[in-house]
């Protein structure tokens, strides 16, 4: 191959054969070794020489190589022999400039004259060594064909490049690879649209551009209906199927410019950008009727599925990624809770700002009162129906305000659980029954415990650790779960029922009959008391629905040995109807409402009177 004199300091002018001769007679060396290692038997004597050995410019074209040199001040570039199978589809004289070759790279033609002026400084006959990726396209309508290209500079008078020297090769495997890579971590596996991360990102990118130039943008979150039930009904696999054809059918409705990604297990988020409130009720409905419309072929057959949506307005309503998130969550909520398969848009509301700031300002309140030791209990008297005699005492949790002022339960529990709090809250008041119980041996107290904290092994830890502190504790404590609780899986609640009561703990069922359980279910879950739900109790004089409903749970209960306590008591003559019908303890305003003080120091000069 024919060489320009000069170009490659070192190399003869008979071309890179020298260069070649060289790596095969190291290979030949290397060869003879292995073949002693390998073949014991063979002596050094005995060893096979290789074969003719190719030339070398027939190894650069099967590697997909060429070496080139560039001489900067006349922008020549000389390629070797086998620049063609490098660059088959690129004239030769395309590639005899520096100019030439920087019209065919992607996506910045600059990028090799760039890698010389980042390069660290020429050291002499060294040169400077660079490495740098780009892409190369014939033209317009051709692939791009990745290149990485290595070399050195050597610098002139000026310290400036004066000689580039190095080699090319083709990297289409490779980039490939690191695209498949970049994909991965930008979008979802399952349905190949963005991931939350990335979703969340362009989110943020729109918001700004949107109030950057007065445009309006909207915001969906679609959530598929159900998804839980398809997934008991025929597995994780026809779910994932149901899952991605939701998002192609999203997709195949998205304008240019739109954007789609999948937010959690059965939620998407678009982006749609110059979208005024009225496009986005046209889109929302585009999009529901494309996921309800046709059912969805599996392999365990055809499913219906329903799609609902919630949809801010950004910038207008949401000034931030997060706002936005949270507002489309919010009316996703409020879609599935009206009707599956719905459409609802974040509007302002000022009596929900106001219950937020409420919210906000209770929560902060508190984890301070927590963390201040704040939180206090009242009890209320419940008594025997016919003796009215205390029984026991219903424990009521209380929380002083820096003020003086004092929150009440309905004030308290509500937002504790809203916000994640209220197992704090449970946990705090566990401590301060099994005091008040240690302190009082003849006393008998009764406790309120959230859903979240009946399945809480933190709670399940202090209790057993309080109950091996103080022994004969276990005895007189209640635990109350309310009703609608214990009906949402009756095997988990059984499976509390059965543990408190193994430590000598009794069970009550609160607010009875606004569940509407069944009794047979009533009589599997093991409970001790059943307290009937003051809705219906505190009518009974004046209602002959109510009367009916309440001596009916109180015979029923009866039968299956079940104590009763009736709730919310207003008057005498609904006591007394109570106590004829066999309900076994009353409590309400009649009896006397919860107080902080404790009733059984003065119970002795303070016994209610009997019923007459």
């Amino acid at each position: 191959m024919p060489v320009r004199p000069g170009l490659f300091p070192g190399i003869a002018s008979h071309g890179f054969q020298n260069i070649y001769d060289l790596f095969v007679r190291s290979g030949t060396e290397l060869a003879l070794c292995l073949g002693s290692e390998n073949h014991p038997a063979l002596s050094r004597n005995e060893a096979i020489l290789p074969p003719a050995a190719p030339p070398l410019s027939t190894i650069l074209a099967s590697l997909g190589q060429a070496a080139f040199v560039w001489d900067v001040a006349t922008d020549e570039i000389v390629w070797s022999d086998q620049v063609a199978s490098v660059f088959p589809d690129i004239p030769a004289t395309a590639l005899a400039s520096g100019a030439g070759f920087s019209n065919l790279i992607e996506p910045l033609r600059s990028v090799r004259t760039d890698a010389l002026g980042h390069s660290p400084p020429s050291h002499g006959a060294d040169g400077a060594p660079y490495r740098i990726e780009y892409g190369v396209r014939a033209n317009t309508s051709a692939p791009v064909q990745w290149i990485e290209e290595s070399g050195r500079w050597f610098a002139g008078a000026d310290g400036k490049p004066a000689r580039v020297q190095g080699m090319v090769r083709v990297n289409n495997e490779r980039h490939a690879r690191d695209e498949q890579l970049v994909k991965l971590a930008r979008h979802d596996p399952l349905t190949g649209e963005l991931n939350r991360t990335h979703l969340i990102a362009s989110l943020a990118e729109a918001i700004e551009e949107a109030a950057r130039f007065r445009a309006s943008c909207a915001f969906l979150l679609i959530g598929i209906d159900h998804l839980a039930r398809i997934n008991d009904a025929f597995g994780f696999d026809v779910a994932d199927a149901v899952i991605s054809e939701v998002a192609a059918r999203v997709r195949t409705r998205l304008r240019g410019g739109d954007v789609l990604g999948r937010f959690s297990g059965n939620k998407f988020g678009l982006i749609l950008k110059n979208c005024t409130v009225d496009d986005m009720n046209v889109a929302a409905e585009r999009f529901l009727a494309g996921i309800r419309d046709d059912v969805i072929p599996t392999k365990s057959g055809p499913v219906s599925v329903t799609a609902s949506i919630g949809a801010v307005s950004v910038p207008r309503y949401a000034r931030s990624a997060d706002e936005a998130i949270n507002r489309a969550q919010e009316t996703l909520d409020m879609s599935k809770r009206r009707r599956a398969g719905s459409f609802s848009l974040w509007r302002p509301n000022v009596e929900r700002d106001a219950q937020r700031r409420v919210n906000i300002r209770v929560t902060d309140e508190i984890v301070t009162a927590l963390n201040e030791r704040r939180i206090a209990m009242a009890f209320e008297p419940v008594v025997e129906a016919h003796s009215r005699q205390p029984s026991f005492y219903e424990c009521l949790v209380r929380m002083e305000q820096d003020d003086g002022q004092v929150l009440l339960a309905p004030d308290i529990v509500p937002v504790a659980e809203k916000l994640g709090l209220i197992r704090l809250v449970d946990h705090r008041v566990l401590e301060l029954v099994v005091a008040e119980l240690a302190a009082s041996p003849n006393v008998q107290l009764s406790l309120n415990i959230s859903p979240d904290t009946t399945m809480d092994p933190d709670w399940w830890a202090s209790i057993e650790s309080l109950m091996r502190a103080h022994p004969g504790v276990a005895e007189r404590l209640i635990v109350e779960i309310t009703e609608t609780v214990a009906i949402q899986d009756i095997d988990d609640v059984r499976g509390f029922v059965t543990r408190l009561k193994n430590f000598g703990s009794r069970i009550a069922i609160d607010d009875f009959g606004a569940g509407y359980t069944s009794f047979r279910n009533l009589r599997k879950l093991g409970v001790d008391i059943v307290k009937i739900d003051g809705e219906f109790v505190q009518n009974i004089a004046r209602s002959a629905d109510d009367r009916a409903f309440v001596q009916t749970l109180i015979d029923l209960a009866r039968r299956l040995e079940i104590k009763t306590v009736a709730e919310w008591v207003q008057d005498e003559e609904s006591a007394l109807m109570l106590r004829d019908w066999g309900c076994d303890y009353i409590q309400g305003r009649l009896i006397g409402l919860a107080a902080s003080q404790r009733p059984w120091v003065s119970q002795a000069e303070a016994v209610l009177p009997a019923a007459s």
